[in-house]
């Protein structure tokens, strides 16, 4: 519970939540996110390291080392852990979306017409 709580809190600092996007099609590595990081945020360097470990402490990144660079991939299995969490949520969600649903129909249906 601890580790999905603390995924969340994480989650929620932007750069952050692009790194983790940033990672869902491949690994890549280090130098390419910080490219990325500079060039989407203003990021030098260190500031892009500290969010990769930040990300790395609660499990939703893994790195690997490569020569003399290093990789980084989203680990599945901390995403499937928050997943699961909020599963217990989708049926507010959903009762709400369909009545959401329901209004935007009832808003959408022609005037009736007024006999004078």
């Amino acid at each position: 519970m601890l580790r999905r709580v603390d995924a969340l809190a994480v989650l929620a600092d932007p750069v952050r939540r692009r790194i983790v996007e940033y990672l869902a099609d491949s690994e890549v590595p280090a130098g390419e996110l910080v490219e990325v990081m500079d060039a989407e945020f203003g990021l030098v360097q260190p500031a892009t390291s500290r969010h990769l470990r930040r990300l790395r402490e609660v499990g939703l990144v893994r790195s690997r080392p490569d020569g003399a660079r290093r990789l980084y991939s989203l680990d599945p299995g901390a995403l499937r852990e928050i997943d699961v969490w909020l599963d217990q949520f989708r049926g507010l969600w959903s009762s709400a979306l369909s009545a959401l649903d329901a209004e935007i129909r009832r808003g959408k249906s022609p005037p009736r017409s007024e006999t004078t």
